[in-house]
């Protein structure tokens, strides 16, 4: 059984001739024609000594021993004069064991070389199991059994293309029958195991393994169907597109090899924009796709050709077939573009433009480095599949416009998921108003009697950098023209004094308009000065000067700019890290309760969630809901400290943040402003929140010059002690788990204008190492 079965069967296996030998017993005794009677007593005779053919076995090395009684008994089934047509052989019932081959399977199988293995594709050991009790079905209890998998083998000829052959099977020859440990199934169980093709339990519960016997052999025969089988692989990749997980199939330029039958060939394609009347590569498939013959083609024309090429397209969309590049005008090899195809070994290609309601989507390119692979006949291959192109890149084009919405949705306006139920419903309304031919006003959408909980992580004395590091750009700049002029000496003497004027007000009695005169002088004088020196008979060394010195100049203002571009590199990378540690977390946030969501980057990140029952009327809401959510955000807010802390080292200027949570038990309404596309606190009674939020940022401590926030603490800002308690049950849950320090301190907030009364609890983090 081994032998003959990788996998597991209901039945045994024998190979055996028995019925073919009843067949010939039959024309021995029933022909008319002497002759056939006579032939099949000779071979009946000849197996008379080879008792094991009869009987049957189940050693494989049996088929090589018996291999010339074998041919000479099957020859009849395997005529001489069709050897070299006909792709046949002897089997084994659904296993990989073939024998007594015809002369264009031996040489199919020889191309394919000596390791390689015969195997059925694409079946697994369950539907094996199943297809093998199908069999039994079919032949012992005679159940018409309408469909049946299409079995093929995969074979590579000598080339490398991988051929596909669709395999027809004649099992005249064998029989099924059960043995002792057989169950004999009902026809209702018969009904129910074709009910339940994917239940292996159940199969194997009415058909154990190994108790029923298969014997015989059976003839199969191949047919190539090489470019059917491709076809269907390219339709099934081409409609395979994961909007949320774009991955290229590196087997297409495979399965593309077998369909042309082109052993090396490469593909590519490019999109067509409409708007800007230019090719754009598909970025998922950047590494798979080439676009040498597209490349060949843009850098051999100019701009105005390409667009008005692009326009007679609509009229004339033919294809371009080069069957060998040898044969093009000499006027074409001679353009410097046409590098690109020697420098790329290409010696064959088409380009095929892909057309919608007369509308360029892209254009396709197959090439070869063996020249004649591609002529008209390839081109017509096209066809079958042109329509699945279509197809593919429609649907592309309309995932990617799905998602390009959702980029735009996300980054740039505030429709939180939480709350688009509400957009839906008013849309909804609104489109179904139109299509019954109705008006209707798009309503207001609001949400009345929400717990705001606030938080913001600053970025500690930004201004104070920026203008540090202003004035180091500033001096920098000054300081190399001075170095210049000094070498250029002739006409520049006014230039030294602007400069030493500058110098001396940056650096003691800077004004609010001196880096702006600074910037005028520099525009309007000093750099046309310099730019005219480049142009005239200046010595290497000054023109060197002047290009080193251009090369640090920020083109828009004409400033130096390094020391605080540094700075708003290490404010972004701040901002962005923030932000995502934010919006990670906010997943499981929104697990505990749907609410609004928003966050804002400026110099650090600050974040306003809005949490009631009018955001998710069908949950049940408690107050529950705003505790365990206010634990969530002071636990968020420490993370977002340690977190800051370990990527601090790698920023390229040193920053520090300072974080805070004000905690208001008031309830308040948010409404969606059409004229700004966001949600805004509504209402005057509600803007009292507002302004403590942002008279809390510099806020100190009373009777202090001390701000209550501080790099390495974390600040909740409060009115009452039942406030105050509440927190302090979280702080001690985090301090259990090492992530705040035992050092709470108690204090009073400074009066701000309007606003008296605030209480801040104040506590230490612990610096993970």
């Amino acid at each position: 059984m081994a032998d003959l079965y990788k996998k597991d069967a209901p039945f045994q296996v024998y190979i055996s001739f028995k019925k073919y030998l009843d067949v010939l017993e039959h024309i021995r005794y029933n022909d008319r024609l002497e002759y056939r009677a006579n032939y099949a007593e000779s071979l009946i005779e000849k197996t008379n000594n080879f008792q094991e053919l009869k009987n049957g076995f189940q050693d494989v090395s049996l088929l090589d021993k018996y291999e010339d009684i074998i041919r000479l008994l099957l020859a009849d089934l395997f005529p001489t004069g069709l050897t070299n047509n006909e792709i046949k052989a002897a089997s084994i019932p659904l296993s990989n064991v073939t024998f007594n081959y015809t002369e264009r399977f031996k040489n199919i199988l020889k191309d394919a070389g000596k390791d390689f293995e015969i195997e059925l594709r694409n079946i697994n050991d369950d539907e094996f199991y199943v297809f093998c009790s199908c069999l039994i079905l079919q032949t012992y209890f005679k159940r018409d059994i309408k469909s049946s998998l299409p079995f093929y083998y995969d074979i590579p000829n000598k080339q490398g293309i991988m051929k596909h052959y669709k395999i027809t099977v004649n099992s005249d020859f064998s029989e099924v029958f059960p043995t002792e440990d057989a169950l004999i199934p009902s026809e209702a169980v018969i009904d129910m195991l074709l009910e339940n093709l994917d239940d292996i339990a159940l199969w194997k519960k009415y058909f154990p393994s190994k108790s029923w016997i298969l014997s015989g052999f059976t003839i199969i025969s191949l047919v190539d169907c090489t470019s059917e089988v491709a076809l269907s692989d390219l339709k099934s990749t081409m409609i395979k597109i994961d909007p949320e997980n774009l991955i290229p199939d590196e087997n297409l330029k495979e399965i593309f090899k077998s369909y042309f039958d082109v052993s090396e060939l490469n593909f590519g394609l490019m999109l067509f924009n409409k708007k800007e009347k230019r090719l754009e590569k598909v970025p998922i498939y950047e590494n798979v796709f080439t676009n040498h013959i597209l490349d060949f083609w843009i850098n051999t024309f100019d701009q105005e050709v390409r667009e008005s090429t692009f326009t007679n397209l609509s009229h004339n969309s033919k294809p371009v077939v080069v069957s060998n590049v040898d044969h093009l005008d000499e006027e074409i090899k001679k353009l410097p573009s046409f590098n690109i195809l020697k420098d790329n070994n290409i010696n064959s290609f088409m380009v095929i433009p892909i057309m919608k309601d007369n509308e360029l989507l892209a254009i396709m390119e197959f090439t070869s480095p063996l020249a004649n692979s591609f002529n008209g006949l390839k081109l017509k291959k096209l066809e079958f599949f042109a329509d699945m192109i279509l197809f593919s890149l429609s649907r592309f084009n309309f995932e990617r416009n799905n998602q390009i919405e959702a980029i735009i949705q996300r980054e740039y306006t505030t429709i939180h998921d939480s709350v688009v139920w509400k957009f839906r419903s008013e849309a909804e309304k609104y489109y179904n108003a139109f299509l019954g031919r109705k008006m209707y006003t798009l309503k207001q959408i609001s949400f009345k009697n929400l717990t705001p909980l606030f938080s913001f992580s600053d970025i500690r004395s930004s201004s104070e950098k920026r203008y540090k590091l202003m004035l180091e750009d500033l001096n920098e700049q000054i300081e190399s023209l001075h170095d210049l002029f000094s070498m250029i000496n002739s006409d520049s003497e006014k230039y030294l004094l602007a400069l030493d004027i500058f110098e001396n007000e940056l650096n003691n009695d800077i004004k609010a308009d001196t880096e702006q005169r600074f910037q005028r002088l520099l525009r309007d004088e000093i750099h046309p000065f310099l730019q005219g020196k480049l142009e005239i008979k200046s010595t290497k060394e000054i023109k060197s000067k002047i290009k080193e010195y251009f090369s640090k100049v920020l083109s828009q203002n004409h400033l130096f700019y390094s020391h605080r571009k540094s700075l708003d590199e290490s404010i972004t990378l701040v901002n962005r890290k923030l932000a995502d540690i934010l919006d990670e977390s906010q997943v499981k946030a929104q697990q505990i309760f749907p609410h609004y969501y928003e966050r804002f980057k400026s110099d650090g990140v600050e974040h306003n969630l809005f949490i009631g029952s009018t955001i998710a009327p069908e949950l049940h809401y408690t107050s529950k809901v705003v505790h365990r959510l206010r634990y969530w955000q002071l636990k968020t807010v420490c993370k977002v400290e340690q977190e800051f802390q370990v990527f601090k080292p790698n920023l390229p200027v040193a920053l520090d943040i300072a974080s805070l949570i004000f905690v208001y038990n008031e309830k308040i309404d948010i409404r969606f402003r059409m004229d700004e596309k966001r949600f805004d606190i509504d209402g005057a009674y509600n803007s009292y929140y507002e302004i403590i939020k942002k008279r809390l940022d510099k806020a100190h401590i009373k009777d202090s010059s001390e701000r209550i926030t501080c790099p390495g603490k974390v600040t909740i800002v409060y009115f009452g002690m039942e406030n105050q308690k509440e927190y302090l049950e979280y702080i001690n849950k985090l301090q259990s788990k090492n992530i705040l320090q035992h050092d709470i301190e108690f204090l009073k907030v400074e009066d701000l204008q309007g606003i008296t009364g605030l209480l801040a609890l104040r506590v230490s983090l612990v610096i993970q190492d």
